[in-house]
């Protein structure tokens, strides 16, 4: 019986040495250290770096310097001197979950409204990787059916699937728009008429684990471009509050200038679409810091795709007009001083367009630098994430986009020349090398 016991002390202190030495081991070995070189590269802090060098260390950025001695020893070192470097672009308006393929012969609304869950969920992994080509590295995504948004941000963030960094409203609230029916009819999630069924569904989306809330509080959407209030100054100002109340940020949609009003007035966080607003509205956003996020070239994808889609024809004219009041709106607004984050409202196959709203920017009066900042330092602000998203420094997420030109000098370069992007430290794009035909 001693030799047995003698047996296993031997075998115990052997597991000991073992594991100690593997513990010890565990705690010797670095994180992996990445250092990302650029020809140049635009932080969003002000600066302008020549051949910069941001250090990446456990999906932060530990350092930006241009010193090639710093380099740490041992780093794996990522050559893109021959491109310029932005901070990951962020997109404050898109719908993920809404994405369709061009199935030849099937309208996509058909497309859209004939998938089950499970199957659009599964479908948008396409869109969220055309977003990331796009240099987009995060998304505030407004409004998807049956908490889609809330499981495709889960996905994302367990690494089950690859795309941008999500954060979501699941449904957005709206009026009852639907006739009445015989017999027992639950209501749609989201609906809400009056404030204590705003108060309720603010909650129930709160309970839910959204990220912000969203609210239509005016018609207007795909080939329907009116802009009528649905929600009441009393009802809009109950879901601010009790959206703020509990810690969350809330987006309201309005195209036209009652409903955009009375949200300012409210105090939206951000004010989505918002066409025609007097200059009394535009004065009090740039006031109390309201974001505009007008979303311009969502209805120039409309225009361009409209058979695809399934519109009846005859929408056209109202929505050239339209894209036009809106760009004269946001011209307005910008030169008051209003705050700006960039939203594509993508849908559909526009995933992959996202950035083109900058150039609508640009033609609003904005430098292409101060377009930039609409979709990173300034859209960071808006998500409240502004100490690590939005900008290329110490502390923050390594979300890092290469292009080839000067962005500064000409939008077009953000627009349609990314080249690389790395989201949290991963490498999620690379078309620097040539590509297979």
């Amino acid at each position: 019986m001693k030799r047995i016991h003698l047996s296993f002390s031997l075998v115990f202190l052997v597991l000991a040495v073992v594991l100690s030495g593997a513990s010890a081991q565990d705690k010797a070995v670095p994180k992996a250290t990445k250092a990302v070189r650029f020809g140049k590269l635009w932080d969003a802090k002000g600066k302008l770096w020549t051949n910069a060098i941001a250090i990446v260390e456990g999906g932060r950025i530990k350092a930006v310097t241009s010193d090639a001695s710093a380099i740490p020893s041992g780093a794996a070192v990522v050559d893109l001197s021959k491109y310029t470097g932005l901070p990951g672009l962020i997109d404050v308006h898109t719908h993920l979950t809404m994405y369709t393929d061009e199935t030849p012969g099937e309208p996509m609304l058909k497309q859209l409204t004939a998938n089950p869950p499970a199957v659009e969920v599964f479908l948008a992994r396409k869109g969220a990787l055309r977003t990331l080509e796009a240099g987009v590295t995060t998304v505030r995504d407004l409004g998807s059916d049956q908490y889609m948004d809330i499981a495709m941000r889960d996905l994302i963030n367990r690494g089950e699937m690859i795309g941008p960094r999500m954060f979501v409203v699941g449904y957005g609230l709206y009026i009852t728009n639907t006739p009445y029916k015989p017999g027992l009819n639950p209501p749609a999630g989201g609906i809400a008429d009056g404030v204590p069924e705003v108060l309720r569904a603010v909650r129930q989306q709160i309970a839910a684990g959204v990220d912000l809330i969203k609210m239509f509080a005016s018609t207007g959407t795909d080939d329907d471009v009116t802009g009528f209030q649905t929600y009441n100054y009393e009802e809009i100002k109950a879901a601010v509050d009790t959206a703020h109340q509990f810690g969350k940020k809330i987006a309201i949609h309005s195209y036209g200038p009652d409903g955009a009003r009375d949200a300012v007035r409210a105090g939206t966080d951000s004010l989505e679409h918002a066409t025609d607003m007097d200059d009394t509205t535009i004065a009090e956003m740039a006031k109390r810091g309201t974001f505009y996020v007008p979303t311009i070239d969502h209805n120039r994808y409309y225009l361009d795709n409209w058979q695809k889609i399934g519109y009846a024809n005859g929408f056209q004219d109202k929505t050239r007009a339209f894209i036009e009041r809106n760009l004269k709106t946001a011209r307005t607004a910008f030169q008051a001083g209003v705050k700006f984050a960039m939203g594509s409202d993508a849908i559909y196959t526009m995933f992959g367009q996202n950035t083109r709203e900058l150039g609508w920017f640009v033609r609003a009066g904005m430098t292409p630098e101060q377009a930039l900042r609409t979709a990173t330092s300034n859209a960071a602000e808006l998500l409240g994430k502004e100490k690590e998203l939005g900008a290329v420094a110490p502390g923050y997420f390594a979300d890092l986009v290469a292009v080839e030109g000067d962005p500064l000098a000409d939008i077009d370069v953000a627009i349609s020349k990314v080249k690389w992007v790395m989201k949290g430290g991963a490498v999620v794009v690379d078309k620097t090398k040539p590509q297979p035909r």
